[in-house]
């Protein structure tokens, strides 16, 4: 994609002023706030902020003995703008433009600490073999009326009635909140996310949207990370809160962020399109990639405290390392449809993760699994919950250590990065054991 131009501004002379903002490992964004006057600057120069910035704690802390912190000065990275360039706001009440940045070291190299940088890596690693993974993803999300001491659905601003029940593909929930899904789809449309079908979800007040699949991993990941502030900052315009959180509610199911891939070669072909139902070796690979990698990469799928109350039996959730056709309790399912269209959803990751890393995590995992020629196990057939499995870890500390501790992670994220996550998990899990449950709602409910 070109450089992104001060034409949009010029076009937009309502909008006064711009954020630049760049994603922290928690995704949540890090930035300024200027004048409208100033980003034609910032196109040419950039920006600076502490590399720290992108690697603090889910409260917006520095890391504890952090080598970003005091060790080295505190040092600046500078931020140039991704070639998303500016997209408008429409959650704020002011028109208001965001500028998406990226962080690079003085000299021009890109800084992989950076979730986006890290998964620019992977890109380039599928783009160095003549290959382009095409990408979709599932954002299951709750609206949720936080404003008194327990948490439930908001009141349908059509009815001005509030129902506290699980609507699964519920046409009637989806018209309670009419206005709000109206509005969303609009700014979906102006900020250039291609949202797609909408459905109840199995949880209270749960809902999902559909992102249209793209030869382009970057973009996907732009796009569910300014889709996830949009839906919290419109839920707010609307008088309730949404969030992304693994598993508010203990009783229902969680909100997953499911992932469909497929591989083109360089004559645009599909690599897992066999012309029949069962797919490609290089479909069994990448299967076989993913699989191996699961166990290691669950810290980020699964990067909160709150994540791991998601993943249990019978949650519709995957908790078993297993592969099938069809069927949606194993972590990896192969969908029917055509043969041209046959591809690999990745079941595993939460509401709560970041884009960047999730993509970055399942797609360098295929590859690896693809550069290995590996071969999965047998597709299992029924429930895998019933199934004597190998387990995804249960405990956010088991998850820590094997990202750590793993031979493959160094395969598809910098070292940089893989400190960075660990550090930032550790000092989070240390202080999350000293608040109650409803503290660790507080701070999870809008931060992911």
């Amino acid at each position: 994609m070109p450089p992104p131009t001060i034409e949009w501004l010029r076009r937009n002379p309502a909008v006064r002023t711009v954020r630049a903002a760049a994603c922290d490992l928690n995704g949540i964004p890090r930035g300024k706030r200027m004048p409208s006057r100033a980003a034609e600057r910032m196109l040419s120069e950039g920006t600076r902020f502490p590399m720290s910035a992108l690697n603090l704690d889910i409260w917006g802390e520095d890391i504890d003995d952090s080598p970003l912190v005091y060790e080295s000065g505190d040092r600046d990275g500078v931020l140039m703008p991704t070639e998303r360039g500016f997209v408008p706001m429409p959650w704020l009440e002011a028109p208001t433009a965001l500028l998406p940045i990226w962080m690079y070291h003085e000299d021009g190299r890109p800084y992989y600490g950076d979730p986006r940088h890290a998964l620019s890596r992977v890109v380039k690693a599928y783009r160095d073999k003549g290959l382009t993974a095409v990408v979709a993803v599932e954002l299951e999300f709750f609206l949720i009326d936080d404003s008194g001491r327990s948490l439930q659905v908001p009141i349908s601003p059509r009815s001005n009635k509030r129902r506290k029940a699980a609507e699964i593909l519920s046409i009637r929930a989806l018209d309670a909140f009419d206005t709000f899904f109206t509005d969303l789809y609009d700014a979906c449309e102006a900020m250039d996310i291609p949202a797609d079908t909408a459905i109840s979800e199995a949880g209270l007040g749960q809902f999902e949207i559909n992102l249209v699949h793209q030869p382009d991993a970057l973009k996907a990941a732009d796009d569910a990370w300014l889709f996830k502030m949009l839906v919290k900052g419109l839920a707010r315009r609307h008088g309730f809160a949404a969030s992304f959180m693994a598993k508010p509610y203990q009783d229902y199911a969680g909100s997953g962020l499911h992932t469909h891939f497929s591989i083109l070669d360089s004559a645009g072909g599909n690599i897992f399109n066999d012309g029949g139902n069962k797919g490609t070796d290089a479909l069994r690979h990448a299967v076989a990639g993913c699989l191996n990698a699961m166990h290691d990469s669950t810290l980020i799928f699964a990067p909160h405290l709150n994540s791991y109350d998601r993943m249990v039996p019978d949650s519709h959730a995957p908790t078993g390392l297993g592969w099938a056709y069809e069927n949606r309790t194993a972590a990896i399912r192969i969908p029917s449809g055509a043969p041209a269209a046959r591809r690999i959803e990745h079941r595993v990751a939460g509401g709560d993760v970041n884009p960047y890393l999730m993509l970055a995590a399942i797609l360098g995992a295929a590859l690896t699994g693809i550069e290995d020629g590996k071969e999965p196990p047998e597709p299992i057939t029924g429930n895998a919950y019933a199934q004597d499995l190998p387990q995804i870890p249960t405990e956010w500390g088991d998850a820590i250590d094997a990202f750590e501790k793993s031979a493959t992670m160094p395969r598809i994220f910098g070292a940089d990065l893989i400190r960075n996550m660990v550090m930032t998990k550790r000092q989070e899990r240390h202080y999350m054991e000293e608040l109650d449950p409803q503290e660790r709602i507080d701070i999870y409910l809008d931060t992911v």
